[in-house]
């Protein structure tokens, strides 16, 4: 998870930031600011990887910010004012947005900065902790390790949970499985996806998890037994 803090003097700003942010599974925003005394504080006693800061600001600039802050994180500026750019880009800023941008431009600045937090970090594992599923007119965020297996239903999945109803989302099981972390989820049957870390027993090609019993496919049975093997 790449740790980032948001600075900005306009609360509604911010609050475009945290939505953005709570939709990209990599990107753990710790905390927000409008003030610029109370984000040094927060990075004096905490090491931030990523900055999501304003440029102009009334106090201090974003800019300014940056050059003063003790250590030196990724950082992309917000601003909406174009003329800013070139000294941004000039202290190798990872990316700088426009206001007001989009979601999608969004993402095109947080995959750059994945990018560049990987090439920095090459021993590091960006695995998500969660998906995010729309369900029941709402997007809901699901926990990894809560996920016991998948079931297809046509044009649906249904998603079943650890101590919690199962979900039914209108999404395809391959669809499913891209979402999913291959070291973690296997596919043992067209209709079915488990999780390797919930099986708790599999016998006559039937994996048990959670009481219930999964049926292992003859075409997926040797890559499921070399998976489960390891």
């Amino acid at each position: 998870m790449i740790r980032a803090i948001a600075l900005d003097d306009e609360p509604p700003a911010l609050q475009v930031l945290e939505t953005f942010c709570s939709q990209v599974n990599y990107i753990d925003l710790k905390r927000c600011f409008t003030k610029t005394d109370e984000a040094f504080d927060y990075l004096d006693k905490n090491e931030v990887d990523l900055l999501l800061l304003d440029i102009h600001m009334p106090a201090l600039s974003g800019i300014d910010f940056y050059k003063r802050t003790g250590q030196k994180p990724m950082v992309i500026f917000t601003t909406a004012y174009s003329e800013y750019a070139v000294e941004g880009f000039n202290l190798n800023a990872i990316d700088y947005l426009l206001k007001p941008f989009t979601q999608k431009r969004f993402l095109q600045a947080v995959e750059k900065a994945k990018e560049h937090y990987m090439t920095l970090h090459p021993a590091a594992k960006m695995e998500q902790p969660y998906i995010l599923i729309r369900a029941d007119y709402s997007l809901i965020k699901v926990m990894i390790d809560d996920i016991l297996f998948v079931e297809s239903l046509d044009d649906y999945v249904r998603i079943h949970l650890v101590e919690q109803k199962p979900l039914l989302a209108r999404l395809t099981l391959k669809a499913l499985l891209e979402k999913l972390s291959p070291e973690l989820f296997i596919r043992v049957h067209r209709s079915f996806i488990v999780s390797i870390h919930h099986i708790e027993k599999v016998r006559n090609k039937m994996i048990l998890i959670a009481g219930t019993e999964i049926p292992l496919s003859s075409s997926y049975e040797d890559f499921f037994f070399e998976r489960f093997n390891k």
